[in-house]
């Protein structure tokens, strides 16, 4: 991988690539190009025969789902066409057909628990910034101080997916909790305002985005809640229960920053909002006439 590494990074500096869709895009490669040389492949000889027999290993033997495998071939495609410089057959390498599946979305009340008994003071910032402005665990990761303003009570998110940049709102009570993580975290060893919100163990580095990740998961399990639950579902729970809230989808989608209304229109079809008021027919009949 070190032999193409300079030549994968120049196109991604030229394109202006996300730090996390380089970081994505990376591992994949070099997923790949392990199992290549495990098989005693050379990587250059590489053709679609090889790629097809690595999906088949992603789906039969990793058991992975769709979606992900499908990021994997956008990092093979990318490193097959770009850097080996062949010709890509979509007939042959198809993208794999993605199920559609609702995410679990907890209760305000499950929700507030689980921050509320979160007592380790930057896990429970995080967890706040999540829920509280629909942030993805990457966008929290990489906050700067700069990006928390009080005044306006906005949250800027640079370099979001996508290459985007946007604001969402700050929450009050995740603003309290912030000053005081703030005041713990920074007040004996002094910072500028580019440092990173929350540092990881190298001080010049953001918090590992996996440490957040596992955060949720021994909160989520601590609290007995559903093991589909992730930290990412915080983000789902901000979009319905805003929309519970009565706040337009058009708002939610810009707070997001999703590119498509679509995309958060689905949040209609999870929040309870939208079955409440409706009868249901067996209620509109007289059932004391019928069942009585």
């Amino acid at each position: 991988m070190d032999e193409y590494k300079e030549i994968i990074e120049l196109y991604f500096e030229l394109k202006g690539t996300p730090e996390s869709s380089q970081e994505s895009y990376l591992r994949r490669m070099r997923a790949f190009l392990t199992y290549m040389q495990d098989l005693g492949k050379s990587i250059e000889d590489t053709n679609e025969t090889d790629i097809q027999q690595y999906i088949l290993f992603l789906k039969r033997e990793k058991e992975l789902s769709p979606g992900t495998i499908n990021n994997y071939i956008s990092a093979i495609r990318f490193f097959y066409t770009y850097v080996l410089q062949k010709d890509w057959n979509a007939k042959k390498i198809p993208r794999m057909r993605r199920e559609t599946h609702f995410p679990v979305v907890p209760s305000k009340e499950e929700v507030l628990a689980l921050i509320d008994t979160t007592s380790n003071l930057k896990h429970k910032a995080i967890l706040m910034l999540l829920y509280g402005s629909g942030l993805r665990v990457s966008e929290v990761a990489r906050l700067k101080i700069r990006d928390i303003c009080s005044k306006t009570m906005r949250i800027r998110v640079d370099h979001a997916k996508h290459n985007t940049h946007r604001y969402t709102i700050l929450s009050q009570t995740s603003l309290e909790i912030l000053r005081e993580y703030f005041k713990k975290e920074f007040a004996k060893t002094g910072y500028k305002s580019d440092d990173w919100l929350f540092r990881g163990r190298n001080k010049d580095n953001h918090y590992h985005i996996k440490s957040i990740k596992n955060t949720m998961i021994r909160r989520r399990d601590k609290q007995g809640l559903d093991s589909r639950i992730s930290a990412h579902t915080l983000r789902h729970c901000f979009a319905t229960h805003a929309l519970e809230d009565g706040v337009d989808t058009v708002l939610i989608q810009q707070l997001l920053g999703h590119k498509s209304l679509k995309t958060t229109q689905i949040y209609l079809h999870m929040t309870s909002k939208s079955i409440m008021g409706i009868k249901s027919p067996l209620d509109t009949l007289d059932t004391k006439r019928h069942f009585g």
